[in-house]
């Protein structure tokens, strides 16, 4: 254990952040309990003064640090597993669709998981070493599915960081995917407001229509518009989640009769026909949302490969999409 009490000062790229976020990104393997003992007896203090783990942090703040317990040796499996390889870092870096001093933009691959879990050693997460760690270490600041393909924001300082998740978590920031489904939905454009709940399903978690009524239900609200279609047979949508529930747009298109082609978990008779050998056919394809420090950002991301494969099959053709394919959906208002 360091006996040294240290004295820091709050950078500007860590202005807004939590005090005990802040802690952890410097000392991550100090855990809840043990951090949370520190500031109950005031061994952590903020210019001088007592603080509280949700207190917000301020650049210049000078921070009290006490002595702190070591990390921990790893396992040195463990270790070698963490380490990216230049093929790794070259790989991480390949994504990038945008990058200035505060936000990172990543055109996010079909089948690569944003964070990791039990036997999921590959994600993008762990590829964010890649621009460094600790205050170089790009946060995540929402969610993609794993096959779900597209725009992924993240911020590079935690300013940056908590700014952009305030975006989503107001909906201030407009997303487009892009899906195709199976039939023609009518009417070819409208709003599907479908509350939603997790429900165990044949031995997996789903998320399914719910009573509104039902204290467990979300409520949840998808835009879609017709870009073109194949015949009868399938229509290209454009899908603009105005909530953000897990699974939302997979769900609520299964529930609309219309299922995403290629998807093994919310398709039906009519989808899995269908698809053939194609692989989910959603894609995050752009992003407006405000700049963290100036202006407006407007992303845009490169269809994959799995939508391309789609696009191939069905005779659909890039050039038929406007960036905004909604500009004729009646708005709602959002407090």
């Amino acid at each position: 254990m360091s006996r040294e009490v240290k004295l820091l000062t709050v950078d500007a790229g860590e202005d807004a952040s939590r005090l005990d976020r802040w802690f952890k990104r410097r000392w991550p393997h100090i855990n809840h309990v043990a951090l949370n003992k520190l500031f109950r007896s005031g061994q952590i203090r903020v210019d001088g003064s007592r603080a509280k783990p949700d207190t917000r942090v301020s650049t210049g703040m000078v921070i009290r640090v006490p002595p702190l317990p070591d990390a921990e040796d790893k396992d040195d499996k463990a270790e070698r597993e963490a380490i990216l390889t230049n093929s790794d870092i070259a790989y991480a870096k390949s994504l990038v669709i945008y990058e200035d001093a505060e936000v990172l933009a990543l055109n996010k691959p079909s089948g690569l998981a944003v964070q990791g879990g039990t036997k999921t050693n590959k994600h993008i997460d762990r590829l964010l070493s890649a621009w460094g760690e600790g205050l170089h270490r790009p946060r995540l600041v929402h969610r993609l599915d794993r096959d779900t393909s597209g725009v992924l924001v993240l911020g590079k300082t935690p300013a940056a960081a908590a700014k952009l998740s305030g975006a989503f978590a107001k909906r201030r920031a407009q997303k487009t995917y892009w899906a195709i489904v199976a039939g023609n939905p009518k009417p070819a454009q409208g709003i599907i407001e479908i509350p939603l709940v997790k429900e165990g399903i044949n031995d997996r978690e789903m998320v399914v229509p719910a009573d509104p009524k039902d204290p467990r239900a979300d409520p949840a609200e998808t835009v879609y518009v017709t870009i073109s279609r194949a015949g009868a047979r399938a229509a290209w949508m454009g899908l603009r989640p105005n909530t953000g529930r897990t699974h939302q747009l997979r769900a609520h298109m299964l529930a609309i009769g219309h299922a995403i082609l290629g998807d093994p978990k919310y398709g039906d008779e009519a989808s899995d026909e269908l698809s053939g050998g194609l692989k989910l056919q959603l894609h995050a394809r752009s992003l407006v949302l405000p700049h963290p420090s100036h202006g407006t950002l407007s992303l845009s991301a490169p269809i994959s490969a799995e939508l391309k494969a789609g696009f191939r099959h069905f005779g659909f053709e890039e050039s038929e999409a406007e960036f905004d394919p909604f500009p004729h959906i009646p708005k709602r208002r959002r407090d």
